[in-house]
Parts: structure tokens; C-alpha cells; sequence
């Protein structure tokens, strides 16, 4: 296959392209700039954001398009970070759903990434892909947001990958949540009653292909493991995994000092469940926290 993946740099991304091109598909990465010490190959090119607004027929002839782009939420989130993270957003989505338009022969499928957060946070509700969308807050507004300008891309099937806390040993948030553990200050977050949805990247990349390659696969679909867990069972896993001491709780007014309005993706949860993906047979390799947090730290050790 011919496939287009936008933020083909990025943490998801790269976890993708490596796994797709060991596949043997034929990948072109949309990125802002190509990457130092890229080696494009039979198999491989970039084109710009620019590139693909200006010029789509650039792509034409491709089987499906993944759009993973987007400023990242893990910042202090300050006005103008705020616009740039929904513009990020938008502006991407806008350039897929008009190159999508401009093609003779369309992609079979887009997957379009979004996020959980479009269920809002709740200390006890438990959401799958029919619960409703909740523009409660900043993150959920964005995912909100995110979603509207996704029905711009018309003509193929739209699947909307509802992005979970991604779980890998060198990239993402995970290397920052174990960070304490390694210096023997680790412990629960607030409460610690928080619900975390999470999911290892390895399960992660091969949902997206199993959403690529499932024709029934449409509309929003909840990318998490089926063991959601607490933030206080979040933290006691990694200490029996790492060997390092669960028992030093940050408080929650710390939080808010060091990081602002950011603190509710830290202080506030919710429970999801991948409904659809189970529905359908996706098989996770990794569906507790246990299991991924073993793999993960096997692959630490042997780097």
C-alpha cells in the first residue's frame, strides 16, 4: 500500500513509519521540515505542509492518509500557546481535507487523530465511543474542535483515532512519570483516585493499522487499553515493576503552582474503554499495565 502519514516524525509517527516500512508499504511523511540525517528511499519521501497545500496531486494514488499533527499539550498553557495548539489543529486538518478534495482518486480511508479528552473528566463515569462529547474544559474544547473540523474531509472513510496516554521507554510522558520513581520520590498525584487511560505504543501503532485495514472501522475509535487504572495503581505498577518506592504524594496545590492550568490533564481522569476496537477483534499485546510496563522496561535494558 501507499500511505500518507502526517507528523510521520513525531513520537506515534515514528513508531508507525518503522513498523509499516518493515511491512513493506510505501510511505510519504507530511512534516513542517525535513528531518536531519533523513534517508529517503524506494519506500520513503517527505513532502512539506506547504508542498501538500499547494501541489496535492503530489499524493495522488495513495490507499489511505494518517494525519497525527498537532502542537503538543505538554506545555504551560499560556494564551498564546493555547491558540497555537487548536490553530496546529485546525490548520492541518484543513490542508488533509482540502488535498482529500483535490484528488482524482481518493484514498480509501483517513485516520484523523483526536483525543479522549473529547469525553471531559469525571471521577467515576466510565466512557466508550457512544458516550457523548463534554466541552468542559481546555483539553476537551480542543478535541471538541479537533472533531468539527475533521467532517471537512469528505469522499472516504473517517476514522477518528481518540489518542490515550501512549506508553513507550524513550519517547512520550512516560520517561517524565517514571522520572520519579528513578530518584525515590515517587507516589501518587492529588488524590490518586484519577482515573489514567493509557496504552503501550507498540498496541498503539497497531491499532492504527488495524483501523487502516478494517473497512467497519469508522467514526470515532477510542485508542486505550480495556484496564483503565488509577493514578495511585498507575504509580504503585511502576514501583513493583521498577523496584523503586511508592510513597511520596504530591499535593495537588504543588501541581497547579508548577504547571498552571495544565494540572487538570494530571488532576483530573477518565475512565475509557475501546469499545469499538473490541468489538471488532483488535487482540492487544499489551492489555494491562503490568504486562506493558514488563515489555517496557525489558526494551530499556537491552538498548
Amino acid at each position: 500500500m501507499k500511505i500518507v502519514v502526517c507528523g510521520g516524525t513525531g513520537f506515534i509517527g515514528r513508531a508507525l513509519v518503522d513498523f509499516w516500512l518493515e511491512a513493506g508499504h510505501q510511505l510519504v511523511i507530511v512534516t513542517r521540515e525535513h528531518p536531519q540525517h533523513a534517508q529517503p528511499s524506494t519506500n520513503l519521501s517527505y513532502i512539506s505542509w506547504d508542498q501538500l497545500d499547494q501541489t496535492p496531486q503530489m499524493i495522488e494514488g495513495i490507499d489511505a492518509l494518517v494525519n497525527l499533527s498537532g502542537e503538543t499539550l505538554n506545555q504551560r498553557w499560556t494564551k498564546k500557546a493555547k491558540e497555537e495548539i487548536i490553530e496546529s489543529r485546525l490548520r492541518t486538518v484543513a490542508i488533509v481535507a482540502k488535498a482529500i478534495d483535490a484528488l482524482q482518486h481518493k484514498p480509501e480511508v483517513v485516520v484523523q487523530a483526536s483525543a479522549m479528552a473529547i469525553y471531559g473528566t469525571s471521577p467515576d463515569k466510565t466512557f466508550d465511543e457512544n458516550s457523548p462529547a463534554r466541552d468542559m474544559n481546555f483539553p476537551s474544547h480542543v478535541a471538541v474542535e479537533w472533531e468539527k473540523a475533521a467532517e471537512a474531509i469528505k469522499g472516504v472513510r473517517l476514522a477518528l483515532l481518540r489518542v490515550s496516554l501512549v506508553l513507550g521507554h524513550r519517547k512520550g510522558v512516560f520517561p517524565l512519570l517514571k522520572l520519579p520513581y528513578h530518584l525515590g520520590v515517587g507516589g501518587r498525584v492529588g488524590s490518586g483516585k484519577q482515573w489514567n487511560s493509557w496504552i503501550h505504543i507498540i498496541d498503539m501503532v497497531r491499532l492504527i493499522d488495524f483501523m487502516v485495514m478494517n473497512k467497519e472501522m469508522t467514526g470515532g475509535v477510542n485508542a486505550s487499553s480495556p484496564n483503565p487504572v488509577t493514578n495511585d495503581e498507575f504509580g504503585r505498577t511502576i514501583g513493583q515493576v521498577f523496584h523503586r518506592p511508592h510513597w511520596f504524594p504530591v499535593p495537588s496545590f504543588l501541581i497547579k503552582t508548577a504547571v498552571g492550568e495544565l494540572a487538570v490533564v494530571l488532576l483530573e481522569g477518565m475512565r475509557v474503554i475501546p469499545k469499538k476496537a473490541l468489538d471488532h477483534g483488535f487482540q492487544y499485546l499489551f492489555p494491562t499495565l503490568q504486562l506493558a510496563l514488563e515489555d517496557l522496561k525489558s526494551r530499556k535494558l537491552s538498548d
